[in-house]
C-alpha cells in the first residue's frame, strides 16, 4: 500500500490512525533470515526494490519477489533463470518471464508516467539480451518504450533509416559490443540524453566488453553517458529517472 492510498483510507474512515501508523512502520523494511527487503523504496525512488537473482538461491529470489509483490503493484527480478520463474509462478501465476532478458516481471499497474519515449537501440542481434533487459525495465517503470535492433556501424544506412524515430525520442539507450562505436554515432544525430551500454559481445581482444567500455568512455559525442558492461537494467533505470522530468 502506498502512502497516498493509506492517507485516503484514514480520511474516509476505512482505517484507524493506529492501523495507519503500523502500516507506515512496515514501509521501512522487512527482515528475513537472508535479506532486509526495502519496502520504502517505491516512496523514496519512485520504483520498488528490484531483485537481482544471480548469487541468490532459487528459494531466496522467489521469496523476496513474492514479499515485494504483497506491497507493490509492479515487481521486477533481473538475471533470473527459468527455475526461479517457476518458483515465483507457483505463488504468483500472473507473473511473466522474458527468457531473452532473463527478467521476471509482475506488471499490474501499467500507467505511463514518463513524458516521452525511451528508445533502445542495438548494434547487433547478439546485443539483444542486454537490450531486452533494458526494454523490460524501462517499460515496467512506466515508460513508452521502443526497441530497434541490429543497426550497427557496419551498415550505417540501417540506422539512418530511423532518423526521425531517433530524433523524436526523449532518451536513447544504445547497446553495443565489438568496438562500441554506435553510441557516438547516435549521439551526433540527436539532442536528447544518450546512455551507452557496452556488451561482452566480441572476439578475444574485446576483453569481455572492456574494449567497448573504454571506447564509449572516450566517445567524442558530447552529452553521452556510459554504464557498466551488460548493464541494461542500470541504463533503463537512469533513462526512466530522466524521462520523469517534465520537458
Amino acid at each position: 500500500m502506498n502512502v497516498r492510498v493509506l492517507l485516503e483510507a484514514v480520511q474516509e474512515g476505512r482505517m484507524t490512525i493506529a492501523e495507519a501508523e503500523k502500516s507506515l512502520r512496515d514501509l521501512a523494511f522487512e527482515a528475513t533470515p537472508f535479506a532486509h527487503i526495502d519496502h520504502h523504496r517505491l516512496l523514496r525512488r519512485g520504483f520498488p526494490e528490484v531483485v537481482y537473482c544471480e548469487g541468490k538461491t532459487t528459494q531466496q529470489s522467489a521469496e523476496i519477489f513474492s514479499r515485494l509483490a504483497l506491497k507493490n503493484p509492479n515487481v521486477l527480478a533481473t538475471r533470473a533463470e527459468p527455475e526461479v520463474f517457476e518458483a515465483v509462478k507457483e505463488q504468483l501465476p500472473e507473473a511473466t518471464y522474458d527468457e531473452l532478458a532473463r527478467c521476471i516481471h509482475l506488471h499490474r499497474d501499467q500507467a505511463v508516467s514518463g513524458y516521452g519515449t525511451i528508445l533502445v537501440v542495438t548494434a547487433g542481434t547478439a546485443d539483444l539480451p542486454v537490450a531486452r533487459e533494458a526494454y523490460v525495465t524501462a517499460e515496467i517503470m512506466g515508460n513508452k518504450t521502443v526497441l530497434i535492433s541490429d543497426v550497427g556501424v557496419s551498415g550505417i544506412h540501417r540506422l539512418l533509416a530511423y532518423k526521425e524515430t531517433l530524433q523524436s525520442a526523449a532518451v536513447i539507450i544504445v547497446v553495443a559490443g565489438m568496438e562500441g562505436a554506435l553510441p557516438s554515432v547516435v549521439g551526433g544525430l540527436v539532442d536528447c540524453p544518450v546512455i551507452a551500454v557496452p556488451t561482452s559481445v566480441g572476439y578475444g581482444a574485446s576483453f569481455g566488453g572492456v574494449a567497448a567500455l573504454l571506447a564509449m568512455l572516450n566517445g567524442c559525442s558530447s552529452g553521452m553517458t556510459v554504464v557498466n558492461i551488460d548493464n541494461g537494467f542500470g541504463a533503463a533505470y537512469a533513462a526512466s529517472l530522466m524521462n520523469r522530468k517534465r520537458p
